[in-house]
């Protein structure tokens, strides 16, 4: 089931009268997956340095994790850092993208607790520098009472590599050829109680995945949008809830 029942908020009655104008059956997703694109080129448009592109993405994920809980979404999945950031970002970018991480997680946390955030990470989050994975761990820690909204940061994260460490980790059990199936790959991935995503959703104008949750994407409806992350807020999540909306889900029956 892709619906369940939600409080009335302002948030959500506006939706819903979106849905009502476009003769829509309105559909929250429980889960919704973010590719975030465009940080460095909402910057660049604008003459600012490339650090304030993110700082302005990372504004704009907190706008969009508030919304998404008012509205009853249960599960927000965002591409953060991914395996192949190592190669394409310099070295520069990547020390401020972790000290960016490291400041927003602490100027943010009490108001993350407030709002009902619970912090999930998946990924290789063993690569980090130790400082960093113990500010992650601590807000996961300070978190995890929380049930608004659990936001999933995807760090250090490849779909490939997710399902190659998962492989590693049955191996390891020695686990026979014939005991492998979904069921057992699917507890030993990052996601391990995660319900799959409902929708994926990349901003900045590409339609690709990127190696994003390509397992667990299987089914999922993609939606695709101009919009470069910075700019992303509400109204654009509404066009895609809309879109979700209407698409027939019958998972290759």
């Amino acid at each position: 089931m892709d619906t369940f029942p939600l409080a009335k908020t302002p948030a959500l009655s506006l939706l819903q009268s979106k849905a009502g104008t476009q003769a829509v059956d309105l559909v929250v997703p429980k889960h919704i997956g973010i590719i975030m694109d465009g940080n460095r080129r909402w910057a660049q448009k604008r003459g600012y340095p490339r650090a304030r592109g993110h700082e302005a993405g990372a504004e704009a994920l907190e706008r969009i994790t508030d919304y998404a809980a008012r509205i009853g979404v249960e599960n927000l999945t965002v591409y953060a850092f991914s395996t192949e950031n190592w190669q394409s970002r310099t070295k520069v970018e990547i020390q401020e993208l972790f000290g960016l991480i490291t400041l927003v997680l602490k100027r943010r946390l009490k108001k993350m607790q407030e709002n009902g955030v619970v912090l999930g990470l998946i990924g290789d989050i063993q690569k980090f520098p130790l400082n960093l994975r113990q500010v992650l761990f601590h807000a996961k820690e300070v978190l995890k009472k929380n049930h608004r909204i659990k936001l999933n940061l995807a760090l250090n994260y490849g779909g490939r590599d997710e399902i190659l460490r998962a492989f590693k980790k049955i191996t390891q059990a020695k686990v026979s050829a014939k005991e492998i199936n979904e069921e057992l790959l699917a507890k030993h991935l990052d996601t391990k109680g995660i319900p799959e995503p409902n929708l994926i959703i990349r901003t900045g104008g590409r339609q690709r995945l990127s190696n994003f949750l390509v397992w667990q994407c299987t089914y999922s409806e993609l939606y695709f949008t101009d919009a470069l992350w910075p700019d992303f807020g509400p109204e654009e999540l509404d066009k895609a809830i809309l879109y979700y909306s209407q698409c027939e889900r019958n998972f290759g029956k």
